[in-house]
């Protein structure tokens, strides 16, 4: 069961999107481009939410 703003690290987006480390640092910083940003969490350390990457991820099944 997903909790709805549980945080996920960059090998779960990884795992979830079938995109690679740098396509998701791409992505996640591109102004232009409706991939969830990441989330600061340490000064070393970012994550996700999964809801938001859930979303991603189905409006790319309905767009294909």
């Amino acid at each position: 069961m997903n909790q709805p703003n549980r945080i996920i690290r960059l090998q779960a987006v990884m795992h979830k999107t079938g995109l690679s480390k740098s396509s998701v640092y791409r992505l996640s910083n591109d102004q232009n481009s409706d991939f969830p940003a990441a989330v600061r969490l340490s000064q070393a350390a970012v994550g996700w939410r999964e809801s938001e990457v859930d979303a991603w991820i189905q409006s790319r099944r309905v767009a294909a």
